[in-house]
């Protein structure tokens, strides 16, 4: 009832006297109850974000949960009319926007998209209590009382759990048994070392470990559940994980919040990819004499350009200095960005390469966890996936697309000026609500946008190599997209997608089935990154035509960081105002 009850006071606000006159509210009092509000119901989220007072929580995941959640966004969507939107100023009415876009969103993920009843991989605790357990944000007594409550509500989390799923897919079932068995390791000897070394009388350690133990059977409970009374049943019942171009297209408005709709990205990639062969052939032209002085050069192009990044992907690290190489590169990355004033980087926020921890295995093989911007001074993890399991002719092939000069661009991705730096820089924005609703195309875009401004302005020498490295990773980008929709919408085969990515994209095997693997396992995600590429490089080259000369590159990156991680078409139109006012005031 407290959203209620908020409404009535937020009613109260606007009302004077008999007349019931409407007053102007004050948007930002406005955003502030409502983020309270949203964190008490969804406190796991609230945790990642680096808000913690609600870390005690854990929201069983009912259908009278669901229900409420949908009062919830139906109550604040009815709140936000209330504004004139005229009136706000053009960054409030840019959270407006975010605000309105997540309650949506929610909305149709409980409604529509129903995720909870075929995707067990939705249900997995190690996350949130990894975060705890990690985090330096309290005193360890006070996370791990926090951390028991938790646990005590393990029970009824997972039972809600069973009771959801219903015709679940045979990949998403896998990965929720995998990645359960993940979270199994948060609750092990690192935490109850950290119980015995805690402060916390004798009673209380007891009681910590006995929920330990309990929370342990919980999650092995339902792992069992899944592999003895629910893939059984999938041989003949398995849900297709395709989704179908309506939802497809629906997810896509929902989660990339762009100017295009899913469809026209598509057509834009496939042509993006024509032209990317093309320009990757230039480049094989000029090498070959280098590199095959006596061989003739295949009359096939697409051969002839595969031939020379195989050569070229052969050198790369060993399998035993994967992570300590990334390590390594990271000062080199800050240098560049340094002596080249691209971008200003805060000393103070640090950036640690660690192995990826068990309970996020399974989808990526290097991903950026970074602070919630309630936790700004907090470790920003680079999660480095271990060949450990590999063998030999597979740690080999991962090598070979994670080769010398791959590697390179995928820590600019990943950290420096990649997301590393777009998360801090949105951890600082004025505006909450665009750091917390962070849109996924627009941090992915700023990922793959600073590996094409890092090569333009001369990183890696200018090479010919390096530039027909970064082609070839950046038709990884375009075909994401093209793969996520033809599987989904289109209905790719297996087959079809490994030779998209194999023989059009260049891709080692190694990689073409884990990335076919992803994209049996998430639903427009891969369509992010081009997305958010193509819209950055689009407001760029218009902020470029229209101040000529006075066109400066740091000040474009850093004014578009300022915005948090709104989506590029909402900072498209923040940014071509403050340039047309600039301009006007000039004039």
């Amino acid at each position: 009832m407290r959203y209620f009850l908020f409404l009535i006071a937020t009613a109260l606000l606007i009302s004077c006297g008999d007349k019931k006159q409407q007053v102007p509210l004050d948007f930002k009092s406005f955003e502030d109850r409502f983020i309270l509000e949203f964190w008490k119901q969804n406190p796991g989220w609230a945790s990642y974000v680096g808000f913690h007072e609600y870390d005690s929580l854990l929201t069983a995941p009912t259908e009278e949960n669901r229900l409420a959640e949908v009062a919830f966004c139906n109550a604040y969507l009815d709140s936000l009319k209330l504004f004139d939107e005229s009136k706000l100023s053009k960054t409030e009415l840019t959270d407006l926007m975010m605000i309105r876009d997540q309650l949506q969103s929610t909305i149709w993920y409980a409604e529509v998209f129903k995720g909870h009843e075929w995707d067990p991989s939705s249900y997995n605790v190690g996350g949130a209590f990894g975060i705890m357990i990690n985090g330096n944000y309290a005193p360890l007594d006070e996370r791990l009382r926090a951390m028991s409550s938790k646990m005590e509500k393990l029970d009824a989390y997972y039972a809600a759990a069973k009771a959801n799923i219903k015709n679940p897919t045979v990949q998403h079932t896998d990965l929720a048994i995998m990645q359960n068995g993940g979270a199994l390791e948060v609750f092990g000897a690192s935490l109850i070392d950290s119980v015995d070394a805690s402060g916390l009388d004798h009673s209380e350690k007891e009681n910590i470990l006995i929920n330990i133990e309990f929370a342990k059977m919980a999650i092995q409970d339902y792992i069992d559940f899944l592999e003895k009374e629910i893939k059984p049943t999938l041989d003949k019942n398995a849900r297709d994980f395709r989704i179908g171009k309506e939802l497809f297209e629906q997810k896509f408005k929902h989660e990339i919040v762009s100017s295009y709709s899913a469809e026209e990205i598509f057509g834009k990639a496939v042509a993006a990819k024509s032209e990317l062969h093309g320009k990757m052939f230039g480049i094989t032209q000029e090498l070959w004499p280098t590199y095959f002085p006596k061989e003739r050069m295949p009359a096939d192009t697409l051969k002839a350009v595969r031939k020379m990044i195989d050569l070229l992907s052969l050198q790369h690290c060993h399998r035993d200095s994967f992570q300590s190489t990334i390590e390594a590169q990271i000062p080199e990355l800050t240098a560049f960005v340094k002596n080249k004033d691209l971008l200003y980087l805060d000393p103070e926020k640090p950036l640690v390469v660690r192995k990826e921890p068990a309970y996020m295995a399974g989808v990526a093989g290097a991903s950026i966890s970074a602070p919630g911007p309630y936790d700004k001074y907090g470790d920003t993890y680079y999660n480095v996936g271990s060949l450990a399991n590999y063998t030999d002719p597979e740690a080999e092939s991962y090598l070979r697309e994670y080769n010398k000069y791959i590697l390179q661009i995928l820590n600019i991705h990943e950290a420096i000026p990649g997301h590393y730096a777009q998360l801090v820089y949105a951890n600082q924005a004025p505006s909450l609500v665009k750091s917390i609703f962070g849109n996924g195309a627009m941090i992915e875009g700023w990922a793959v946008y600073t590996e094409r401004m890092m090569l333009e302005e001369g990183y890696g020498n200018n090479s010919q190599e390096m530039w027909l490295m970064y082609f070839k990773w950046n038709l990884r980008t375009v075909c994401n997209t093209i793969l996520d929709y033809s599987i989904h919408v289109n209905g790719m085969t297996e087959q079809q997608a490994l030779d998209l990515m194999v023989n059009q994209a260049f891709q080692q095997e190694a990689e073409a089935k884990g990335k076919w693997r992803r994209a049996t396992l998430s639903q427009v995600q891969l369509c992010s990154y081009f997305t958010g590429f193509y819209e950055i490089m689009q407001l760029r080259d218009e902020l470029k035509a229209q101040k000529g000369e006075g066109f400066n590159l740091k000040a474009f990156h850093e004014e578009f960081l300022s915005f948090g991680s709104a989506p590029v078409k909402y900072v498209r139109e923040l940014m071509l105002e403050s340039s047309d006012q600039r301009i006007a005031k000039s004039e």
